[in-house]
This record gives structure tokens, sequence and C-alpha cells, in this order.
């Protein structure tokens, strides 16, 4: 009986592991979509500074998951999502109706545009553009098993820390429990006009992720550029965008 049931455990633990080592990330194919000829070539000089494929290692993503790539802008990491999960994955691109006229960052083009012109040169077929305000994402609560804040906390939280708070609460609202988000943000410094500098400190930013119910898992400086004094705007041409960048993994209970 003790046989049978050693055999029994060991068999369940190889058919655990061998799932979690299907749904891992597949680093080596995400390399070869980043280098796709139909990728758009800001995306590729941008790399080198965002280190989009560590950053999501850090933060866990894994195939087939279910997305939400939060004010998703022009598209930059709608892309690398969309071949991260794979065709067993689902990315939702959220923007706010208000924001896709705007200029897409670094181009001539509008932001619904690049977005557009992304999904259709990748051939993005797990994409799912949700054009909707954050307190009316569509989404079915606990559904969701990875949401993606990149360098947008802060104009939440520079409006009204309030605001940042009720934004993420809608975050968890959506997040299947057990689920994770990432969160990119430039470094600031307390006392300087942050608002100004679109910056946020890292004690501010974490201060607001506990409030709305997260657990703070994991930090990493892999973003962090120690030259970046913090005193000039993230859009300041002497900066090239090579901010100081906290990255945090955050967890929902």
């Amino acid at each position: 009986m003790r046989r049978c049931h050693y055999f029994l455990t060991t068999l369940l633990t190889l058919c655990i592991c061998a799932n979690c080592a299907a749904q891992a990330l597949d680093v080596e194919a995400l390399e070869t979509s980043l280098r796709a000829p139909g990728r758009d070539v800001s995306d590729r000089i941008r790399d080198p500074q965002r280190k989009p494929i560590e950053t999501l290692e850090f933060l866990q993503l894994q195939t087939g998951m279910v997305v939400l790539d939060l004010y998703a802008a022009g598209g930059y990491y709608t892309y690398i999502l969309a071949k991260a999960v794979g065709p067993e994955g689902v990315v939702y691109a959220q923007n706010s109706p208000s924001g896709l006229s705007l200029e897409e960052d670094r181009g001539e083009r509008t932001r619904s545009a690049a977005l557009e012109a992304r999904i259709l040169a990748g051939q993005l077929d797990n994409v799912r553009r949700l054009e909707r305000p954050l307190n009316d994402l569509g989404i079915a609560a606990d559904s969701v098993d990875f949401v993606l804040i990149s360098q947008i906390l802060h104009d939440y939280f520079n409006s009204h820390p309030q605001r940042a708070i009720n934004m993420l609460r809608s975050v968890y609202a959506v997040l299947k429990p057990g689920g994770i988000v990432g969160v990119i943000d430039h470094q600031g410094v307390v006392g300087r006009d942050n608002r100004r500098l679109h910056r946020l400190p890292i004690d501010a930013a974490t201060q607001v992720i506990e409030e709305a119910g997260f657990v703070l898992e994991a930090q990493s400086t892999l973003l962090a550029n120690s030259q970046d004094r913090h005193v000039r705007s993230i859009f300041d041409p002497m900066l090239n965008r090579a901010t100081d960048q906290y990255l945090l993994r955050l967890r929902k209970p």
C-alpha cells in the first residue's frame, strides 16, 4: 500500500511539474518575435532600456495567461505580451476613449493608429482592444491572471493619491486571487514637483499599493539608472528616456 501511495504521489508530482514547464515563458521564442522584420523599428530602439524579456521573467508572466495591458497607448508592450502568452493566451489592450486621439510617444500618428498597426504587423490575433475607462472595463471579476501597469501610476497619483488607489482597486477586482500585477514607474523625490516631472517616489507607490489591498511580493533594480538624479522631467531630451525606474511585482491575496 505504501509503495502504491508513493507511486501515485510521484506521478502526481511529475504531472504538476510537466504542466508548470508547459506554462513557462518561452524566452527563446520571445526573443525571435522581438527581432521579427515586421516589428516597429522605434520599439526595437527602446528594448535595451526597457529590457522587456527580463522584466516579464521577473514578473513571472507565463504562456496561456489572460493579461490586461493597462493604458496600452500605442502598444509597445501589447505586442510583447501577446507574443509572450502565445495563441492560448489573451491580451486586453486597454485605453480610455479620450486618450486614443493623442499622438503616440516618439511618433506622428495617433495612439489608436499605432496600436492597430502593431496588431496587424504582428498578426496579434490574441489581442482584444478595450477602449473603455478604468471604472467600466467590461471584464468579469476574478478573470485576469496578470496586469501590467507600465509608467502610468504616477499620473493617477499626482492628480490625487485617491485616484491611484481607485485605479488599483479596479485592477484588483478583475484579477484572479493569486494573480500578478507588474508596476513600472519613474523614480521621484519627495518634496519635488513630481507632477510636472512625471515621477513618483517608490514609497508613495508602495503606500497606495498596500491601501488597495495588494501584497508587494518583490522589487527589482533591473530598470534602475544611477545617473538619473530625479530632477528632470522624464521628457527632457537630455535624459533620452533613460530614467531611473523601479519594478514591482504585486500579488492579489
